[in-house]
């Protein structure tokens, strides 16, 4: 993650009702990425110590802890260059409004092209979101795309959202986004079947699908050609072969089968099993 921006950045709550949803805040920005987080006028003035709050910040109790707490909006802004107020209301003398993922790739571009410090997201109540006054505060507006018939949401799932557009905006720009995380590339690397063995297991797929009855050989219709297309769109590797080609002997002729057949095959004095007649 840019810490230019990461570092820039922080999420303003306005006179939060409960403690529970300032912890899950804290939580909701450490995870991406994130630590500033100011509290205005909040209801409970000890939400850092407050048991809900510390429940639902879980392993973010640091940023609970750090979080600051102001008056006013006025005072929580005092260092910050840019805020956007977030708010789906369309208010005459307002600012612009602009989508949140917009709002996270401008304010990239605002630390990247332009001399800008501190870049706030202010959040309004629970009840009654921000007040006109506290939204002239700041220069635009960004709005969460929601359900026209349902447009609110809680306090720290808005925070999540716009936290989540940030981060992402920042891996886009480092190129990330596709390897954040190892285990993305746990399988990278494993060798692509041949078209031989690929063909081969098709074959064997065949037998077995007409030997427990899904395929009618006489009546095949377009079973196999959409089996092809099915397993071509996923790249099978070696590996994948292998395992499938063993489901496919165990349909063909079970493994307690296989062991009666080896006993009485052994006796006759023949070496050829039940699984090798359809191989």
């Amino acid at each position: 993650m840019s810490a230019s921006l990461a570092d820039r950045l922080c999420f303003i709550l306005v006179e939060p009702a409960h403690p529970g949803n300032i912890g899950s805040c804290a939580r909701a920005i450490k995870t991406m990425g994130f630590r500033d987080l100011r509290v205005v006028a909040p209801w409970v003035k000890g939400y850092r110590d407050d048991a809900e709050a510390q429940a639902y910040a879980t392993s973010s109790i640091d940023v609970l802890k750090e979080s600051h707490d102001y008056p006013t909006l006025q005072d929580a802004l005092a260092d910050v260059d840019f805020a956007w107020a977030m708010s789906g209301y369309d208010r005459e003398f307002g600012p612009v409004i602009e989508p949140v993922r917009d709002a996270a790739a401008n304010a990239l571009s605002m630390v990247k092209t332009q001399d800008v410090g501190k870049i706030a997201f202010v959040f309004g109540c629970e009840r009654t979101g921000l007040s006109n006054e506290a939204v002239a505060m700041c220069q635009r507006v960004a709005a969460i795309a929601a359900a026209p018939n349902a447009t609110s949401l809680n306090l720290s799932q808005a925070v999540q959202i716009m936290a989540y557009e940030l981060h992402m905006a920042m891996l886009e720009e480092t190129g990330a986004v596709d390897g954040f995380y190892e285990w993305q590339k746990r399988f990278e690397g494993e060798p692509l079947a041949g078209i031989a063995a690929t063909e081969g297991f098709l074959k064997h797929f065949e037998q077995a699908m007409i030997h427990c009855g899904a395929l009618d050989p006489e009546e095949p219709k377009l079973f196999m050609q959409r089996i092809r297309r099915l397993f071509a769109r996923t790249e099978l590797t070696r590996a994948e072969v292998d395992l499938l080609r063993g489901v496919c002997s165990q349909i063909i002729c079970p493994k307690e089968s296989r062991a009666g057949e080896r006993s009485a095959l052994y006796l006759s004095g023949r070496r050829e099993t039940c699984a090798e007649t359809f191989l």
